[in-house]
């Protein structure tokens, strides 16, 4: 902080204390708020994390673009046909089940669902614990 006033001799004045007291209010603000933004270590994380999402959702693309370019015109069209083909059945197979299945059952499994919708990582974490069970049973008998 240096004295800008006219004479070096010479006491500042009350507004000239003031400018100088406002400036340096002025950059202590930018300085805390710089190291804040340096402590933020999860706003940084969903920044890269953004960056990276960003970048991979940008190879993928290339990839499929490369793929689309690289996969000739009849084997395109034949996939798409099955595509249709495939969903079309599955709608219609959903349909005959839905039809043939007992109002009691659909609540169930509507419901089972719903439950599975909302302890996805539970159920996952349980699914990994029962192969690891199945897994470990089957070679100590084998053993």
């Amino acid at each position: 902080m240096t004295d800008k006033s006219q004479n070096n001799d010479s006491v500042p004045t009350a507004e000239e204390l003031r400018r100088q007291v406002e400036e340096t209010r002025s950059e202590l603000g930018e300085t805390v708020e710089a190291l804040a933004a340096k402590a933020d270590i999860k706003a940084q994380a969903q920044q890269k994390a953004a960056k990276v999402k960003t970048q991979v959702q940008d190879k993928a693309a290339h990839a499929l673009h490369v793929a689309h370019d690289k996969t000739p015109e009849p084997v395109r069209e034949k996939a798409a046909h099955a595509r249709q083909e495939l969903t079309e059945r599955a709608h219609t197979l959903g349909a005959k089940i839905h039809d043939t299945t007992p109002e009691p059952v659909r609540e169930k499994a509507g419901r089972t669902a719903q439950f599975a919708r909302g302890n996805r990582a539970r159920l996952i974490a349980g699914a990994i614990a029962l192969t690891v069970i199945l897994v470990v049973g089957r070679k100590r008998r084998s053993t």
